[in-house]
């Protein structure tokens, strides 16, 4: 197979959306910044995604996004109810901090998509797999300055995170529902979110007391278990 023509092929669709959005800016008069900032988070995405696809991907690296993908979109939907309340970003920030940022953003990505065909699609679903990919991003960097594995700040990154992935759902949110876009409109739709925000924070940093031991080390003897070592 030629893998020179899906590079090409991307490269096209990307320069072909790009033009569009500067043609549609140069005459319209208002700017649609929902629209706009939408198609760059999913450029950004889609990016990622291909480079992993095309990177150096064996099965077990598949089977694991895999795994924890369906893992951290099954664990979404009983608590959908519970405004606020996310498990996935939890298994979605282990699996970063096991096998790296690129992986935990791949599976926080697919976690969201795959989560949206039961709690419903829209515009959001590019949003939130960006904010989960970004989460497991963090983790993974996190895994970079680490020895083994801390809860208590494994625990507060997550808290952190748990802020941060409301304050750029706020952001979507206040760009594409809400008029005028002035600083008292915005600082209402963050207020508004505060207490979802905040039981995010908390679920996080509670599901990385309980759990976060045991999913490190399950993950991490897998990971050690199935890698290659090449003796000279």
């Amino acid at each position: 197979m030629n893998r020179k023509a899906p590079k090409l092929t991307f490269t096209v669709v990307v320069l072909s959306l790009i033009s569009g959005l500067l043609a549609k800016l140069w005459f319209s008069r208002e700017v649609n910044w929902a629209l706009l900032l939408t198609v760059g988070i999913a450029l950004v995405i889609g990016a990622v995604l291909w480079r992993f696809e095309w990177g150096r991907v064996n099965s077990r690296q598949v089977a694991v996004v895999a795994t924890m993908s369906a893992l951290a979109a099954i664990s979404r939907v009983p608590f959908a109810a519970i405004m606020g309340l996310q498990p996935t970003t939890f298994v979605v920030m282990i699996t970063g901090y096991v096998f790296g940022p690129q992986m935990g953003f791949v599976v926080g990505a697919v976690a969201a998509l795959v989560s949206n065909f039961f709690l419903g699609q829209g515009p959001w679903t590019p949003w939130q797999m960006f904010c989960w990919g970004v989460c497991g991003v963090i983790a993974g960097a996190l895994a970079r300055y680490q020895k083994g594995f801390n809860s208590a700040i494994f625990a507060i990154v997550g808290g952190v995170c748990g802020y941060l992935f409301g304050w750029v759902m706020d952001f979507w949110y206040w760009v594409g529902f809400v008029y005028p876009l002035t600083w008292k409109t915005f600082a209402a739709a963050y207020a508004a979110s505060l207490p979802a925000d905040t039981l995010h924070a908390i679920g996080n940093v509670v599901f990385a007391m309980v759990f976060g031991k045991p999913f490190y080390s399950i993950l991490y003897r897998f990971k050690t278990r199935f890698s290659v070592d090449y003796i000279e």
